[in-house]
């Protein structure tokens, strides 16, 4: 699947390419998933291009059973059934990825929910756990919480660092579902939810934000924080730029930061790989971590996926899939 020019779902269009080939350290995988991702609708919006040397083809999680294997790959085989996160091209029949990024198929997962989760468990795990640096215990807000990214960080704050977490949605449903997910405290953002956060915890009691929204946000989230607290954004939806009172960063030793993962060479991407098959893999095999499915199209009605992701109806993730 290709996009054919900047725009809205019908700038997708399926084409015929040469299989891809693995190079050295990488495999191909015969994807039998790919989920769809909010950077794969900016991408077709021709708001977020593709690195310098990566496919053009969008899609950022795959899942299916490895068929090729570059030289110097070790810890693969042919026939193993793994889930990735690519730099692009997974909505294809081949993808190749770097053999560091790829995880097995957590126990008892089909191929269509292991391909839900690399993008939004790296994402989280990268933000909340690395750059956010949540402790045991501490609070965190989550702006979005139904989102594959919120769902993930909601469950890896709660079961792994017993965090008290809050979140944000737009829809009862979507609040019922963050507090099926594990968050203490769900609240509406259609409504003053920085006066409710205040009003349920008190002043200056949240030590991580996680956030895709930017813009005015940004000073509304500082005054949350607690002293030592941490401002993640991983996203500026909302708007580029905004004002915000430096002193008190200073003053209350806070930080503000943000990333893309994306760019990111393939070791630091193993290295996130490596701890989620670690710390994550086994929760979701056991059941403790849930991933949730929206909904599933097949790659030829793509169009559909990006629409429902278009008007904002999905609750967790939607993924397509390939025949084979």
């Amino acid at each position: 699947m290709t996009i054919t020019r900047p725009g809205g779902p019908e700038v997708l269009d399926i084409v015929e390419r040469p299989v891809p080939e693995p190079g050295p350290d990488e495999v191909r995988i015969a994807v039998h998933a790919a989920s769809v991702n909010r950077p794969d609708i900016q991408q077709r919006r021709g708001l977020y291009p593709p690195p310098p040397g990566t496919t053009d083809i969008p899609g950022l999680d795959a899942a299916g059973y490895i068929d090729a294997i570059g030289e110097g790959v070790a810890t693969f085989a042919i026939g193993d059934a793994v889930c990735a996160l690519t730099n692009g091209g997974a909505y294809a029949e081949y993808v190749v990825v770097p053999a560091v990024q790829c995880m097995p198929v957590p126990a008892g997962l089909s191929f269509i929910e292991a391909a839900s989760l690399p993008e939004a468990f790296f994402t989280a795990w990268n933000n909340i756990v690395w750059l956010g640096g949540l402790a045991e215990g501490e609070t965190l807000l989550i702006q979005g919480g139904t989102s594959g990214v919120g769902l993930a960080g909601i469950q890896i704050a709660r079961q792994l660092r017993k965090a008290r977490v809050l979140a944000t949605a737009g829809s009862p449903d979507k609040r019922d579902i963050c507090t099926i997910a594990g968050a203490n405290q769900v609240f509406d953002y259609h409504e003053d939810w920085a006066a409710a956060i205040r009003y349920t915890i008190g002043e200056m009691a949240i030590d991580v934000v996680l956030d895709a929204q930017a813009g005015p946000y940004v000073q509304t989230h500082l005054d949350l924080l607690a002293p030592d607290g941490r401002l993640v954004l991983i996203a500026s939806h909302l708007a580029p730029e905004t004002e915000v009172n430096t002193r008190d960063l200073v003053r209350r030793r806070l930080t503000l930061t943000g990333s893309t993962l994306r760019p990111r060479p393939p070791a630091y991407k193993g290295r996130i790989a490596a701890a989620l098959v670690e710390h994550v893999w086994p929760l979701l095999a056991d059941g403790r971590i849930k991933t949730r499915i929206h909904a599933v199209y097949p790659l030829d009605d793509v169009r559909s996926a990006h629409a429902e992701l278009d008007a904002n109806r999905q609750i967790g993730k939607v993924v397509l899939t390939l025949q084979k």
